[in-house]
C-alpha cells in the first residue's frame, strides 16, 4: 500500500522525529466550497473586544451554515487555535443569524491567512 501520505483530509509527513500532520488541502477545500478562495485574509479570527450578537436576521441558507461549521470543527484537529471561535459558531447551529455568519466568514478568512503564512 505504500507510506501513508493523506488520510481523511489530513496530510501526513514522516520525519526522523515522528509524524507531521496538516490539513492544508482540507482548509483550501473548505475555502473553495465557501467560494472564499480569493477573500482578504485576516490575522485574527475574532474581535477580542466585541461580543457575538445573537440577534439579527436569519441566514438565507442554514444548511450551508451548518455544513461549514461542521467542516471547521474537523479542522480544529490540526488547528486548535480556532477551537474557541468555532465553538462559538457551533452554539448557534440551530438558529443561525447574520452575525453568526459574519463570524463564520471571519474564521474562514483567518484559516486562509494562517495557512498562507506558514
Amino acid at each position: 500500500m505504500g507510506a501513508l501520505s493523506f488520510f481523511l483530509g489530513i496530510d501526513v509527513k514522516q520525519t526522523r522525529d515522528g509524524f507531521y500532520l496538516t490539513q492544508h488541502r482540507y482548509a483550501e477545500d473548505i475555502l473553495e466550497h465557501a467560494r472564499m478562495m480569493s477573500c482578504k485574509p485576516v490575522a485574527m479570527p475574532i474581535d477580542a473586544k466585541g461580543k457575538l450578537n445573537a440577534d439579527g436576521p436569519a441566514v438565507d441558507d442554514a444548511h450551508s451554515y451548518r455544513s461549514l461549521v461542521g467542516t471547521l470543527q474537523y479542522l480544529t484537529m490540526t488547528q486548535p487555535n480556532i477551537a474557541f471561535v468555532v465553538q462559538q459558531v457551533c452554539l448557534h447551529k440551530h438558529d443561525p443569524r447574520m452575525p453568526h455568519l459574519a463570524l463564520l466568514k471571519c474564521i474562514l478568512r483567518y484559516t486562509g491567512f494562517s495557512f498562507a503564512h506558514r
